[in-house]
């Protein structure tokens, strides 16, 4: 690996305004990154010691994902053999670690959309006598005519009828769906322990605790806020491509047709620019806190990334609940559940994006 000493010499305050923000920056994220791994390792393993062990994995993925991204947006500055050694196993393992949060996350938002989605238990109203009566001879009648009690279901005549059978099979999605999403969550956690304890992230740690002393610069100058300039053309170029006029709608059945394809086709052709554009916003609000410190990230811009976070996970929790709704032999009501709620998911989707067109144009009409 090529290492270069970055040497403040007289190339230029603004050239060396810019190595040093970015060596702070870098610096400052490597040592969160180590000091995270450590509080990890010396975690115990009763209750407490398990929280503060995924409390430390997501710092440690917070410090790598920060660490990807000044490495991608800032890459002219930087030795590029390294740079581009070091950026892809970042990205693994910030994704590795991420899976275990994902599938408990989701199960969350499930289990609370299926008990808003079925409510409370209706009680049954107290049948007439004259009605009771006649549903008593009718009873009668059908066993003498054809051996068998013809027994009421609810349908299209019964306005509670669709309730109650949302109620019944609400309780088996919920088991089935808590079922799946916590077998993955502890498929998950294996990985991530896997993947710490493996010669591939030894590696990226030996790689992160040599950056906390010496960050590798290619001695390229360009200034950090020109870079910053071009991720946030790339962000809005990527912007420019969405259908914001389609999401400018609180509702959008084109949408919920393409949610309703089958599970080769996710993320459908309507998901993908979106999770594009929450990639590339990321790495401009990454960009902006080393150009300008944590604190500079604009209200409007926090409003437009957090809807596009709960886009992703909405379009998640809805992929899982089609997935469900595909296991052999459930039962019918529990498969309408789940249909409910996917769809409800959906809805959700659509909701975000009409949230993030309203973040993003009250942003264009503030700024211009």
């Amino acid at each position: 690996m090529a290492q270069q000493h970055h040497e403040m010499t007289g190339t230029g305050t603004a050239a060396e305004a810019t190595g040093e923000a970015l060596a702070v920056h870098l610096q400052d994220q490597a040592t969160e990154f180590l000091r995270s791994l450590r509080l990890h390792r010396e975690s115990t393993t009763d209750a407490q010691g398990a929280e503060e062990s995924l409390e430390a994995a997501r710092a440690l993925r917070r410090a790598a994902r920060r660490i990807g991204a000044a490495l991608h947006t800032f890459r002219p500055l930087l030795d590029p053999q390294w740079s581009a050694a070091l950026r892809p196993e970042l990205a693994w393992l910030s994704g590795t670690l991420a899976q275990e949060h994902a599938h408990a996350t989701r199960l969350t938002r499930l289990l609370d959309a299926l008990h808003r989605l079925s409510g409370p238990p209706s009680v049954p109203s107290p049948t007439p006598p004259l009605e009771a009566a006649t549903t008593a001879v009718g009873r009668r009648s059908a066993g003498r005519n054809g051996g068998w009690a013809q027994h009421h279901l609810p349908g299209a005549d019964d306005p509670g009828g669709t309730t109650r059978t949302l109620t019944v099979g609400a309780a088996k999605a919920a088991a089935l769906l808590e079922r799946q999403l916590t077998l993955a969550r502890t498929r998950a956690h294996s990985t991530a322990l896997q993947a710490l304890g493996s010669s591939r992230f030894h590696a990226v740690a030996d790689s992160i605790a040599l950056l906390a002393s010496e960050v590798p610069f290619s001695g390229a100058q360009h200034g950090l806020e020109q870079l910053a300039a071009t991720a946030e053309a790339d962000l809005a170029e990527a912007v420019e491509a969405l259908p914001l006029g389609r999401a400018g709608h609180p509702y959008n059945a084109e949408a919920l047709a393409h949610g309703l394809h089958a599970a080769e086709s996710a993320p459908d052709a309507q998901d993908a620019p979106w999770l594009k554009v929450r990639s590339l916003l990321r790495l401009y609000r990454y960009a902006q806190e080393v150009v300008e410190g944590p604190a500079s990230l604009e209200p409007r811009l926090r409003d437009a990334s957090h809807a596009l976070n709960v886009h992703r996970e909405a379009a998640a929790a809805a992929t899982a609940a089609a997935q469900a709704a595909r296991t052999p032999r459930i039962a019918p009501a529990t498969a309408y559940a789940l249909g409910v709620l996917h769809a409800d998911q959906r809805h959700e989707v659509e909701a975000a994006r009409f949230a993030f067109q309203r973040a993003w144009q009250h942003e264009t009409v503030s700024t211009a």
